[in-house]
C-alpha cells in the first residue's frame, strides 16, 4: 500500500513528527481511541515536537503498544524513515519519504510492503487489515500533516 500527502511546510518542519512516532512516544497521530483500542497507543497522539524523541538511528525499536517494536532499518534525517520487524517468514516494511516541493511544502510519502504465505487465514486476515490500514494510514498522513503545517506557520 502506498498512500501521499502533501504538506504545506519544508522537510525539516515535517521530520520531527515522523522521527516522534510511537507508543510512550508521540504516538501514530491517527485516531487515538482506534489506536487505544487496538492496544497501539495508551493516551492521545503529541500535539508538540518531543525533543527527547528526535535522534533515531538505524537499530532502534519503535514501539507499537502490546505488539511488537518496529526496527528502525534504515534512516535519513529530514528525508526518510525505513522501519522493518524481523518476524520469520512474515516480512514487512514500512517506509515514509519526504521530498521537497516547490512553495515550500513536503510530499510525505508512506509505503507498507509484506511478503507472506498465501494461505486461507492470510487471505481472511488481509481483507480485513487492508480496508483498516488504509483509513488509519490516511488520518495518520493527515495528522502529521495539520501538525506540520501549525507548527510552520
Amino acid at each position: 500500500m502506498t498512500m501521499a500527502v502533501t504538506i504545506a511546510a519544508l522537510p525539516v518542519e515535517v521530520w520531527p513528527w515522523l522521527a516522534q512516532i510511537g507508543y510512550q512516544r508521540g504516538g501514530l497521530y491517527s485516531y487515538d481511541w482506534l489506536d487505544r483500542l487496538f492496544g497501539f497507543l495508551d493516551g492521545p497522539s503529541a500535539i508538540r515536537i518531543l525533543p527527547e524523541f528526535q535522534d533515531l538511528k538505524v537499530g532502534d525499536v519503535i514501539p507499537l503498544g502490546a505488539g511488537p517494536g518496529w526496527p528502525v532499518a534504515g534512516v535519513e534525517t529530514n528525508r526518510s524513515l525505513v522501519l522493518a520487524p524481523a518476524t520469520g517468514d512474515f516480512l514487512v516494511s514500512w517506509a515514509f519519504v519526504l521530498t521537497p516541493m516547490l512553495a515550500n511544502s513536503t510530499r510525505l510519502v508512506t509505503r507498507v510492503r509484506a511478503s507472506y504465505e498465501r494461505t486461507p487465514i492470510t487471505t481472511a486476515i488481509r481483507l480485513l487489515l487492508d480496508p483498516t490500514s488504509f483509513i488509519m494510514t490516511r488520518k495518520m498522513l493527515l495528522g502529521i500533516k495539520s501538525r506540520a503545517e501549525r507548527t510552520a506557520a
